[in-house]
């Protein structure tokens, strides 16, 4: 919980714990708004480890006014979405869902066939408005997430370099090229010449991205149903947590990209996307009211760079 604890504005006490509640909790402040975050438990992930974490969770604070899933996804890059390694993807209501659909394949993971198995409800109303402001006043809410991301860099002292962007060049493989050594993870063997051909872009920072996030107990590590899930969805981001609060409370979620969820994917840009997930949702509270001037709470879970922030 590293990239969250360093972004709070101020550390609280601990509480007297509930012995029915085996979540491991921070608390403090972020602006004007209370904060708990809860992190999976080690070794921990899936829609059933992030409903165990929430179910507690509004069990020890039922004052909870909304909920942050915030952690690490893999990206879904499209001829709509130029989602690139370090970006941020926010789940964004449709008319047809609130932003996560829980989905399962049908078949072996290669065939790329899956069936729609839920969808979240809508975020808090409060949230939505927030983030329709910062979509169309990027420029500078950018900004100020990237002042975040310095900041924490500095506070997390020796510790920074596990959370810095790294020097591994960002490739997209052709949705057909699959990794070359199987025992390594790596692409110094893959062939550069199989690369999709992106233009540079005008800045350093990371893209922020708005859309429907696909959630699964499946990890996707095969460009095929990834492309399908952006086909037949819409979906920018695929991960394995956020579609286990759906029966629980509404939450937003933001995922920091680390990988294209195909064969070439490893973890060196986890910790840098974890960080630049964090920095986004610290920038979401300062942006967002509290309720009728009184203190409200969030909570922020994560385990190896996935984050999940309920409010």
């Amino acid at each position: 919980m590293a990239a969250a604890q360093v972004l709070l504005d101020e550390v609280h006490e601990d509480l007297v714990a509930d012995p029915r509640d085996h979540n491991t909790y921070v608390l403090g402040r972020i602006g004007k708004h209370n904060v708990a975050i809860a992190g999976l438990p080690s070794g921990g992930y899936g829609l059933i480890s992030a409903a165990a974490v929430a179910i507690h969770l509004v069990r020890s604070f039922p004052a909870i006014r909304i909920g942050l899933m915030v952690g690490i996804g893999g990206g879904v890059p499209s001829k709509n979405a130029d989602i690139r390694l370090g970006d941020v993807v926010i789940s964004k209501p449709t008319d047809e869902h609130g932003g996560v659909v829980q989905y399962d394949f049908i078949e072996a993971m290669s065939d790329g066939q899956f069936v729609r198995m839920g969808m979240s409800d809508r975020p808090p109303s409060i949230l939505l408005s927030t983030i329709t402001r910062m979509q169309y006043m990027h420029f500078a809410y950018e900004r100020h997430v990237m002042d975040h991301l310095a900041a924490m860099q500095e506070k997390l002292g020796e510790y920074a370099e596990g959370f810095a962007r790294p020097t591994q060049e960002d490739r997209l493989y052709l949705a057909d090229y699959k990794h070359v050594d199987p025992r390594s993870t790596n692409c110094d063997t893959c062939d550069p010449r199989a690369t999709v051909s992106r233009r540079p872009r005008n800045h350093n920072g990371p893209g922020f991205h708005y859309g429907t996030i696909a959630s699964a107990n499946t990890l996707v590590k095969d460009s095929k149903p990834r492309d399908a899930l952006a086909k037949e969805l819409g979906a920018k981001c695929v991960e394995m947590e956020a579609a286990g609060l759906m029966n629980i409370f509404p939450s937003l979620v933001i995922r920091g990209i680390c990988d294209y969820a195909d064969s070439h994917k490893n973890d060196k840009w986890q910790g840098f996307a974890a960080a630049v997930a964090a920095a986004y949702a610290k920038e979401l509270l300062l942006a967002t009211p509290s309720s009728d001037g009184k203190n409200d709470l969030e909570l922020l879970s994560n385990e190896s760079g996935r984050n999940h922030i309920g409010h």
